[in-house]
């Protein structure tokens, strides 16, 4: 099958993109790896009458350091991220997590906006930035907005954005010198879409330890203060405190969705103690 007719269009500027999105009265689709939206058009889930290239767009790759955070710009790939060309503000996670998806073609592509505005629950990128407490930067005909990328996915492949509007860039806080990592993902074959995710951050200089749980049928879960959890799961394991956020992430007690999450947030917390990526589960 191939995709149904569309036109085309390839602006240079912002302003440009959004008034083609506006014209277009939702029947437009911007578009930039395209490693999300062609599958689905070839496939006729996604029909749009114009496709918006977003890759000729100024700035839309560009990367801004500030001394608490680094912008990414919406452009940017995945395989940037891994290769360490984009700048790091999470002293390796993300280029750890970049290395786990799909397959290098498709990281070469792919970018950090796209997967963001695709908003598919079990992809990376969309359970990261909210562990992260990051900020997606959005452009629309009304102006310039930010949305904490805790508020940004509504459901699945549902976000925030509005028809006519593009996302612009991610903004994401530095950890500092002392923080720890983990991230723990299942998934049966190396390049497929995760079956669980678990991650936590422990950045005590800055107060913070997060975790989150992620590849839910829904936005990912996140758990905002997490120190007690950890507690509880490095001194017995899966306890009431971890199965409390499991049946608050919408996991029904006793399925196969949350004994494989039960087991990927437990392994996540071992993996902050064994250090920054000790682990990133394939699927043994």
């Amino acid at each position: 099958m191939k995709a149904a007719r569309f036109d085309y269009a390839r602006p240079g500027e912002p302003g440009e993109a959004i008034a083609l999105l506006a014209r277009s009265e939702g029947m437009g689709k911007p578009v930039a790896g395209g490693q999300s939206l062609g599958p689905m058009m070839n496939m006729r889930l996604a029909q749009p009458e114009l496709l918006v290239d977003l890759r000729a767009v100024a700035g839309q790759a560009d990367c801004v350091e500030h001394a608490d955070s680094v912008q990414l710009g919406a452009g940017v790939t995945h395989a940037q991220i891994e290769d360490g060309i984009a700048p790091d503000a999470t002293r390796g996670l993300m280029p750890y997590v970049a290395r786990g998806i799909a397959y290098r073609a498709v990281r070469t592509r792919g970018t950090l906006g796209g997967s963001l505005a695709h908003a598919d629950g079990a992809a990376d990128w969309i359970n990261v930035m909210p562990l992260l407490d990051a900020c997606c930067c959005v452009a629309g005909p009304q102006g310039d907005r930010e949305v904490a990328c805790v508020d940004w996915m509504q459901g699945t492949f549902t976000t925030v954005l509005a028809e006519d509007e593009i996302l612009r860039a991610v903004r994401i806080p530095r950890l500092s010198a002392s923080a720890r990592w983990s991230y723990y993902k299942f998934n049966r074959k190396p390049g497929e879409f995760a079956e669980a995710i678990a991650a936590f951050i422990d950045d005590p200089e800055r107060g913070v330890c997060r975790g989150v749980i992620g590849a839910l049928d829904g936005p990912p879960h996140v758990i905002a203060q997490a120190r007690l959890l950890l507690d509880e799961l490095r001194a017995s394991g899966l306890g009431p405190m971890g199965r409390a956020e499991l049946l608050a992430a919408g996991l029904e007690a006793g399925s196969y969705e949350y004994r494989v999450h039960a087991v990927a947030l437990s392994r996540a917390a071992q993996a902050l103690d064994a250090g920054p990526g000790a682990r990133s589960g394939d699927a043994s």
